[in-house]
């Protein structure tokens, strides 16, 4: 039976690449792969799937909702590639679950774990209750060198835990982080946020 593979890393993993490594080892040995990404995606382009390295592929399918992956056809594919899997919605999983069940097609989904509250995406919640295999694809945190855990998000330089669930970036706006360098650069942000709150106040009226 064919498997539903979830592989999560913080930003800057290499996960990108590594779906493009998987993708052209397949077309390689002749077989028919699927590239898929969300609809919403569009940091390089609409249709493209490309790592920060430099290397890209064009997606065979943007997904918007679970409609999207109805009217495909599936014969002769050979495996199903998704990047930015964190973006679809629970409903979307449940379809690719059904898929690697009724095509017998394995489904390899690449993704964030959490978001920069450090709270899971939808999808990825979802992709950690129903997956077959887990992977971590590892990277070290930007300020140290333990390993990274979770997203930092800045925002005019610094670090913040409140806002859009949901922001496109890249590198000058998230940056991989162990637990204690985000809880530092979370601190350190809300600190210098509220000094500026406190300096911008309205003195007190003198009566």
């Amino acid at each position: 039976m064919a498997k539903l593979y979830f592989r999560h890393g913080t930003v800057g993993s290499a996960k990108t690449l590594n779906l493009l490594a998987v993708a052209h080892n397949y077309r390689q040995q002749g077989k028919k792969i699927l590239l898929m990404k969300p609809d919403l995606d569009t940091r390089f382009g609409k249709g493209l799937i490309k790592s920060r390295a430099g290397l890209g592929m064009e997606a065979d399918v943007l997904i918007l909702d679970e409609n999207s992956l109805r009217d495909i056809s599936y014969e002769g594919v050979s495996c199903i590639l998704i990047d930015e899997a964190q973006f679809l919605s629970a409903k979307v999983i449940e379809i690719l679950r059904e898929i690697t069940l009724d095509y017998d097609i394995p489904v390899i989904c690449y993704g964030l774990r959490t978001n920069f509250k450090s709270r899971l995406f939808e999808g990825s919640q979802r992709l950690m209750e129903l997956a077959d295999s887990i992977e971590e694809v590892k990277a070290t945190c930007h300020f140290c060198n333990r390993k990274s855990i979770l997203n930092l998000k800045y925002v005019n330089g610094l670090a913040v835990d409140a806002g859009p669930n949901i922001e496109l970036g890249a590198e000058e706006k998230y940056c991989p982080a162990c637990f204690r360098c985000y809880r530092n650069e979370i601190a350190k942000g809300n600190t210098q946020v509220n000094s500026k709150a406190g300096s911008l106040a309205m003195p007190a009226l003198q009566i």
